[in-house]
């Protein structure tokens, strides 16, 4: 993971750059359904894709996502790094349900197999979030307190436990039926953060935000352009 950053910068230098060139370009968008146990999500995507190589079969593209977190029953964590790397440090946030809306910019990579069928992998880079407050029960050292939480403002990836906010990746397979429809198959690794309302956690140190880890699998259609 300590090299996803670097790679990252790297691909985005690497999309400037063939930008410039006459690499052939496709837009698409896609509307994603995910489930799992807890919770169920909506995304959908606009992306623009550049083509590499000389038979071009890989691409790197940007775009925006739009995601929806719909949880029920779900266990935050202490988010920041300084705690979230040990479990001593971690105290838990609780609630019967949340709602997060995250507005992100996407990285997107992937590799044509065919001229219908694609392997790729997307990333939320930064954005922000919003949705409404909800009563939520702090549980630190065994003591519980009543609270309130709304999804975290800024998002932005940093990676791993440096993650601020709500952030959505997915690994795909997408097939073409059409010129212009695909269909897709996503494993989808979604982080929903929660900020209190005051800083509940104070041992080790002060602390309002709280983070849920989910994976999903997700199905999605895919409109080309």
């Amino acid at each position: 993971m300590k090299y996803l950053s670097s790679f990252i910068l790297f691909t985005i230098c690497t999309l400037a750059l063939h930008a410039q060139q006459k690499a052939k370009t496709e837009q698409l968008g896609d509307l994603t359904f995910g489930f799992a146990s807890g919770q169920n999500t909506i995304s959908a995507a606009y992306y623009k894709n550049w083509n590499l190589g000389k038979k071009q079969g890989f691409y790197i593209g940007t775009g925006v996502r739009l995601s929806t977190a719909f949880g029920k029953n779900q266990v935050f964590t202490s988010a920041p790094a300084s705690l979230a790397s040990n479990k001593a440090n971690t105290d838990s946030l609780l609630g019967t349900t949340t709602s997060t809306y995250a507005l992100n910019a996407i990285l997107n990579l992937g590799y044509h197999i065919s001229p219908k069928l694609d392997f790729g992998f997307n990333i939320d880079l930064i954005g922000f979030s919003f949705g409404p407050s909800s009563n939520r029960v702090f549980n630190g050292n065994g003591t519980l307190t009543n609270t309130t939480a709304k999804p975290t403002g800024m998002n932005i990836l940093l990676v791993g436990n440096n993650d601020r906010g709500t952030l959505n990746s997915e690994f795909y397979l997408r097939y073409k039926v059409s010129n212009q429809w695909g269909i897709k198959l996503a494993y989808q690794h979604f982080f929903t953060e929660l900020t209190t309302t005051s800083k509940v956690q104070t041992v080790p140190v002060q602390n309002d935000r709280f983070r849920n880890i989910t994976n999903l699998i997700s199905f999605g259609v895919a409109r080309h352009f």
